[in-house]
């Protein structure tokens, strides 16, 4: 079964968003699921599903990352110098 769902967008967004789809070979509606559709797969590839994923997610960044986390208190040091230091004028 399908459904039609009314988009409201202004002109010079519907013209981008049309001129796109042209230049990938779609119409407007089918470029239209198709930004939906990826923005879907892509927020599901990103989520950490339960403890075990998660647990998974942090030993695959000690793997990667090098070095320690410095603690709280090294980061307050950092930030009280920048602040005797002043701004850098930008």
């Amino acid at each position: 079964m399908t459904t039609r769902v009314q988009v409201i967008l202004d002109e010079a967004e519907r013209e981008s968003f049309r001129q796109r789809a042209r230049a990938e070979g779609l119409s407007l509606s089918a470029w239209l699921r198709k930004a939906g559709r990826d923005r879907l797969s892509a927020r599901s590839a990103t989520a950490l599903g339960g403890v075990r994923a998660l647990r998974e997610f942090f030993a695959s960044c000690d793997v990667r990352e090098k070095g320690r986390e410095p603690d709280w208190r090294e980061h307050l040091e950092v930030i009280e110098a920048s602040r005797k230091r002043g701004s850098a004028g930008t």
